[in-house]
């Protein structure tokens, strides 16, 4: 819980040399109290809630520039709309523009403003040029910081993700707001580019400062799942459990990383517990786009394994029909995919191929649209095909993208699911050509994730085909 006294006014924030364009000390309040939310990846009810301030902001002042900055930015960075398919949203980016070309904002406000617009408009790594930008003049300016790296992330730039923190971390004294987190923002890059040993201790860092902070947990998850210690990771969730699972807009998806383990062990039925108690109820309540993914993801791993688990594809198609044409990240169109081919909603399934390959035809100035056609496209081709049973046509669209699905955003352990695509395929290829792909996959998966239960259930299943010779 926020105190409202430690909020910071029109003062607090000149003082910290982020002066905010407005004359309502209620207004500085309420957008440090929706920052403060978003960094904590919780909705604060004795502040109201990101949208109850959001609200509140948009009466303190209707004409502040940053609280248009980040009220857009939060809708735009959840992706689960764009100004394409809201009008309401492009009216929104429109007075945005219109406030900062009549007001005289400082160049850090207007940066923020560019940033969002351009990121509105498709061209996220501009959007980032902007943000970066910002934090060398500005480097404790945690909007920036915390909008920068989730576009990294959507874009797979690890690298980019990891190194904008490491430029400004020796800024964030421990007198500054939320300084904390930046050590569990900055442990996700370290982890995401197998630093694990620094990534590790950053985040224990961050927890022994603040113990409910779901970043640094869902850091150190990742950490556990990268490594394949499954026994420590499963403690771990256990004894952490009580600090992040009120953490409402991050608690899904650290129960789907406790999942995770269980799959990996084989353990299916105290996975299906997790979806249907937590992960579930989460997607019904929310709708949010990190619930999708983590719920299609699931479900599809879990098929892989030979885990019947066509009822719940039902309980999830409601929530995933709506987006079929939405197209804002390759990432949440392929794992949308994986819903409608569960449910088979054929219909809705062919609705999404034909958009997203109209959405690649005509690209403009849209990032993502541009990548469809060489990864996008083929990616979801192959889920299409694995699920006819075509097996040598999946591996023959999938081989050739692999080491570019990365760009399509999401983590290692979330793309993961793809690779276990892959490997499923190609054991069930019946051409001499793919022979050996199964047996090359299953190698280099042991090699760099050795002691994977998962794993060796899967060079068991390659051997007993005779495809390990």
């Amino acid at each position: 819980m926020v105190e409202p006294a430690s909020l910071r006014d029109c003062q607090a924030w000149k003082d910290a040399g982020l002066p905010l364009s407005t004359p309502s000390n209620e207004a500085c309040r309420l957008f440090d109290a929706i920052l403060t939310q978003c960094v904590k990846w919780t909705n604060d009810k004795s502040l109201g809630g990101l949208e109850g301030c959001v609200s509140k902001l948009k009466e303190a002042d209707p004409t502040f520039a940053m609280g248009h900055v980040i009220s857009n930015g939060l809708l735009l960075i959840g992706t689960g709309t764009s100004v394409r398919l809201s009008p309401e949203l492009a009216q929104a980016l429109k007075v945005m523009v219109e406030i900062s070309e009549t007001q005289p904002l400082t160049q850090r406000e207007r940066l923020h403003v560019s940033a969002v617009e351009t990121f509105a408009k498709g061209n996220l790594p501009k959007a980032c040029d902007f943000w970066e930008q910002i934090l060398r003049d500005h480097p404790t300016d945690m909007l920036a910081l915390k909008f920068s790296h989730d576009t990294y992330f959507y874009l797979g730039y690890q690298e980019q993700m990891r190194d904008s923190v490491a430029r400004v971390y020796p800024f964030w004294t421990p007198d500054i707001p939320l300084s904390s987190y930046v050590k569990g923002i900055y442990s996700f890059g370290l982890m995401e580019t197998n630093f694990y040993d620094q990534a590790e201790k950053l985040a224990k860092e961050a927890l022994s400062i603040n113990p409910t902070d779901a970043w640094s947990v869902h850091t150190i998850a990742h950490i556990h799942e990268m490594k394949a210690e499954i026994k420590d990771g499963v403690e771990f969730m256990q004894g952490s459990e009580s600090n992040w699972k009120d953490r409402d807009m991050l608690a899904c998806h650290n129960y789907w990383h406790w999942a995770l383990y269980l799959i990996e062990k084989g353990d299916y039925e105290a996975a299906l517990t997790i979806f249907d108690n937590h992960i579930l109820p989460s997607l019904q309540a929310s709708g949010t786009m990190l619930d999708v993914v983590d719920s299609c993801s699931m479900l599809y791993r879990l098929q892989m394994e030979g885990v019947k688990v066509a009822e719940r594809w039902q309980d999830v198609l409601p929530v995933t029909q709506k987006h079929s044409r939405d197209h804002v990240l390759l990432f949440n169109d392929a794992h949308l995919l994986m819903a409608f081919l569960g449910a088979r909603d054929t219909r809705t399934t062919q609705e999404l191929l034909t958009t997203l390959q109209e959405a690649s035809e005509s690209p403009g100035g849209s990032q993502q649209h541009h990548l469809a056609r060489d990864v996008g496209l083929p990616l979801c081709q192959a889920l299409v095909e694995a699920e006819s049973g075509n097996a040598d046509r999946a591996v023959e669209l999938l081989l050739p993208i692999r080491y570019r699905i990365v760009q399509i955003g999401g983590s290692n352990a979330q793309r993961d699911v793809f690779n276990q695509l892959l490997i499923h395929a190609a054991l069930n290829c019946s051409s001499s050509a793919h022979r050996h792909v199964a047996r090359s996959l299953l190698m280099e998966r042991d090699a760099l994730k050795p002691g994977s239960p998962l794993t060796q259930r899967l060079i068991r299943k390659a051997a007993a085909l005779h495809l390990m010779q």
